[in-house]
């Protein structure tokens, strides 16, 4: 059950971001609606609440984290914006390490053994989320938990927790369409 702050949130998230159509998601899969987690991101009216939320959720969820991690592109704004609530450094994870400079995987700084939550934006059957773990969990860190904004309730919960990740979200995606 969403509070009345939670549902006023979900409301703005929908009025900005939720789109009605014919959208071919990450996973290949269609979809009759589709939400642009850009149009979101790219508010600071928005970011800053939606930030403000995940960092308490994330506190919530794994308190000893020493870092949060975001995958590129989608996520990096949302991290930052996390870290910024929450005081904890993050980590941009790259899709595939650069091919120049310091040709890493990971930007940011971090420990072998360090905790790190995943922070995502919509996860729908987790491909995106379970890529970040792998090259998380490549570098010697602990990555058990992630939080997103949307769950789109296609199998990416279970999929991470199929890896040993628990996944909480803010909002399910009914929570958007129904705000």
């Amino acid at each position: 059950m969403l509070t009345h702050a939670e549902r006023e949130l979900a409301r703005r998230v929908r009025d900005c971001a939720y789109l009605e159509g014919d959208f071919v998601l990450r996973s290949g899969r269609r979809s009759p609606y589709y939400l642009d987690k850009y149009r979101f991101e790219t508010q600071p009216d928005l970011l800053g609440p939606i930030g403000q939320a995940l960092a308490e959720r994330a506190r919530a969820l794994d308190p000893e984290a020493h870092r949060l991690a975001g995958p590129e592109l989608g996520a990096v704004a949302l991290v930052a914006a996390v870290s910024l609530a929450s005081g904890l450094p993050f980590l941009i994870v790259r899709k595939e390490a650069k091919g120049h400079g310091t040709q890493r995987a990971l930007e940011g700084l971090a420990y072998p053994g360090d905790r790190v939550c995943l922070i995502e934006d919509v996860v729908t059957s987790g491909g995106a989320a379970l890529a970040a773990v792998d090259a998380l969990r490549g570098a010697g860190l602990v990555c058990e938990r992630a939080v997103c904004v949307v769950d789109r309730e296609e199998g990416g919960r279970e999929a991470l927790a199929g890896q040993g990740v628990v996944l909480e979200s803010l909002f399910r995606l009914e929570d958007i369409r129904v705000s």
